[in-house]
């Protein structure tokens, strides 16, 4: 197995600051620079350790009863000499480089620490302990030397080199094309081609950004643990819904318990009448990890020099320059230039939306930040006579996931049934995913509740990936993550519209891993850029509001009767309400994300203040101090504990696909026309990596995409000239 793929499992899994170093690819020599560290291991620790088993389990899955907190090492060592074995073979093969020997052999080498780092990654996602959290600290580093050690290895890059040179000559398929242009590609980019003393540098940081992504992730998942407001006078609850008030109950406090999960606080911001308790929230929220024992700021401010300092060694301006070299944007000015696009009608949008809320306030007090939620929810009512809490009952989680599985059938022809297979947790559900032709897909798991164990948001990641070398036809497990509130024994979990959007969303990323039909594991499942990568999840959220598509699953969860029309036209209605805040906050993570690693070396290295270099950055942009960042800078891990530095525009980038591709099926005047979904699954879902992103757009879309479609979906006037 190659070893950027386990490290593009380990960005895609939970804990998305397992994987440090493996943002830029860069990893070290084994002959020219410090090998990697010795490592033994005994049968006798073996012993009982499921990892090297033969699993019975239905589809292959893992044995979660069996498997322990204590085997992920000794299993990790063994994978790692095993790894070694296969690499040295293919090294000092002494056979002259094929595609074979050289490019073939090392995607099949590595299989078992595939298997161990796949499940490592997930499970530490959901269920984090502290035994797993200190396995972090030392399995990251490690794993970080150990790529190191093969992606630099001059030895085997010449290799590499050897068979590329050969390749308009080597007849090969097109599969086999594009491996051996990846692995190439990944050698250069990783400094193969390097002195011996800068690779030895580029290691030195990939250890330690490895261990700061690490401590960044834990110390924000530590204060988000950490903060709770108990309530135990009930008059301070006015405002919020009795389904509310009853999941935040907790039975041994005997108070009603708010903490940061995304789901509680957005409902309670929105919900609450108690504008001190809005406050207290908000502030918890939004200066996690920002100061005290668990401060992130001196943890970002060394992972941003590091950072530009390892892109320096490698002849790059910045690390942003790096990343997006081979992202659909190419360089930062194009991407912040396409951000500013945006930000400009969105920002102007969000300013009257600020001066509606004070309107409606009156002299009563100034509105501030901590009153945006609650007051533009006023103003919904107001305007669109819509509720949240007249929507809720039509929005069960059992309905929208049986919508979401319909909605597959019947744009691919797949079909879900529900299989028992071992779980890591009780709440998991999992489903046999089959093909229109009949065969088995994949296996898919659903992990839809928040619990302390698991990290916040939502995201797919995957406990096996797909491959078909020598026709093994290996079928990938992916699972879903979402963090909604469990609701009381016996009551039905009832989703805001946004938490649909979002189930729909990472069901996207889900069918991309499960349907790939890609043989290699290199560029198979959600493969390519993420400015790419989050166009196949995107696109299925258009879906969510379609009338055709409400009336199979939005259905009253007691009555059974289908949401009313005239309800479904005031959610339509209300479609891009309060889209200047919700287009500025994130643009302004965005914007952050992209000035963090923006900096040239010596740029980085005056920072030392992140609080002050983040408000220098905000201010600059004209941010209005009533709207947040989605993201501060301390609780950014997409960035900073993540696989999204420098990416974190991704998301809006790829909302002018998924803007532009959905246009295809309203074109065809059918949201499940079987030639747009054909094209659709043969070039995004089932294609991987096979070719660069904007060439499989094309290949979809027959055209390339323009930004009018995103300007006209948010609200926003449009521009006189097109394209991206």
């Amino acid at each position: 197995m190659k070893i950027k793929i386990l490290l593009a499992a380990c960005l895609a899994a939970a804990a998305l600051a397992a994987c440090g170093g493996s943002e830029s690819d860069a990893t070290s020599d084994a002959n020219a620079i410090e090998e990697a560290p010795e490592i033994t291991v005994t049968e006798a620790e073996l012993v009982g350790n499921p990892f090297v088993e033969d699993w019975d389990t239905p589809y292959g899955v893992q044995p979660f009863d069996r498997i322990e907190d204590e085997h992920f090492m000794p299993a990790f060592k063994k994978a790692i000499l095993e790894l070694r074995a296969d690499i040295d073979a293919v090294t000092n093969n002494p056979d002259t480089p094929t595609f074979e020997n050289t490019i073939l052999a090392m995607e099949q080498s590595g299989q078992l620490i595939t298997t161990v780092l796949y499940t490592f990654s997930s499970l530490t996602g959901t269920e984090l302990n502290d035994n797993l959290r200190a396995l972090q600290t030392e399995i990251w580093p490690m794993w970080s030397r150990e790529s190191d050690a093969i992606n630099l290895n001059d030895d085997l890059y010449q290799r590499v080199v050897a068979v590329y040179k050969q390749r308009d000559s080597l007849n090969l398929g097109e599969q086999e094309a594009r491996l051996l242009e990846l692995t190439h590609r990944q050698f250069v980019r990783a400094g193969a081609a390097l002195t011996p003393e800068v690779k030895q540098q580029v290691s030195d940081i990939n250890a330690e950004i490895s261990e700061l992504t690490t401590m960044f992730a834990q110390n924000l998942l530590a204060e988000t643990k950490a903060f709770t407001i108990d309530i135990t006078d009930e008059a301070e609850l006015a405002g919020l819904a009795d389904d509310f008030k009853a999941n935040i109950w907790d039975e041994d406090k005997e108070a009603w318990v708010l903490g940061l999960n995304r789901s509680v606080y957005e409902s309670f911001m929105t919900q609450s009448e108690n504008r001190d308790l809005r406050k207290q929230l908000f502030e918890g929220y939004r200066l996690r990890a920002s100061q005290g024992e668990h401060d992130n700021s001196p943890i970002l401010i060394k992972v941003a020099q590091l950072r530009a300092k390892r892109a320096k060694l490698m002849g790059y301006d910045s690390h942003a320059h790096y990343q997006l070299e081979i992202r659909m944007a190419k360089t930062p000015k194009a991407a912040e230039d396409f951000l500013l696009r945006v930000w400009r009608p969105g920002l102007e949008r969000a300013k009257q939306e600020r001066a509606d809320m004070q309107a409606m306030i009156g002299d009563e007090f100034k509105f501030e930040a901590h009153d945006w939620w609650h007051y533009a929810e006023k103003i919904r009512k107001d305007r669109f006579d819509l509720d949240e809490s007249a929507l809720k009952p039509y929005f069960d989680l059992e309905a929208v996931r049986a919508g979401a599985f319909t909605m597959a059938n019947r744009l691919f022809g797949l079909r879900f049934e529900a299989v028992d297979v071992p779980t890591w947790n009780d709440v998991v559900t999992a489903y046999d995913v089959i093909d229109d032709d009949g065969s088995h897909l994949g296996i898919f798991m659903m992990d839809m509740y928040a619990r302390d164990s698991k990290r916040g948001g939502a995201w797919m990641n995957a406990y096996r990936p797909a491959s078909n070398i020598g026709g093994d036809n290996i079928r990938p497990i992916v699972t879903n993550n979402l963090n909604l509130a469990t609701p009381p024994e016996g009551e039905p979990t009832l989703m805001r519209f946004s938490e649909v959007e979002t189930l729909f969303h990472e069901f996207g990323h889900g069918l991309h891993g499960i349907m790939t039909k890609m043989d290699y594991p290199t560029f198979s499942g959600v493969s390519g850029p993420t400015d790419y990568t989050e166009f196949p999840a995107q696109i299925l959220e258009h879906w969510t509001s379609q009338p055709e598509m409400l009336e199979l699953y939005a259905k009253h969860y007691q009555t059974g009767d289908v949401i009313p029309d005239e309800l479904v036209e005031r959610l339509l209605a209300a479609t891009n309400h309060n889209q200047g805040f919700r287009t500025t906050e994130y643009i302004a993570a965005s914007l952050l994300d992209l000035r963090w690693h923006m900096l040239s070396s010596e740029e980085a290295a005056d920072i030392t203040d992140a609080h002050a270099f983040e408000r220098q950055v905000l201010e600059e942009y004209g941010l209005i101090a009533e709207i947040e960042p989605r993201y501060r800078s301390q609780y950014f891990s997409h960035t900073f504990a993540g696989g999204y530095s420098a990416g974190y525009y991704a998301y809006l980038w790829s909302e002018i696909l998924d803007a532009d591709g959905f246009n295809a099926f309203k074109e065809a005047e059918n949201i499940f026309d079987p030639a747009t979904a054909a094209r659709l699954k043969q070039w995004v879902y089932q294609a991987g990596g096979l070719k660069e992103a904007d060439e499989l757009y094309r290949n979809f879309r027959g055209q390339d995409p323009s930004i009018e479609p995103l300007l006209r979906g948010r609200g926003f006037e449009v521009e006189s000239s097109g394209g991206m």
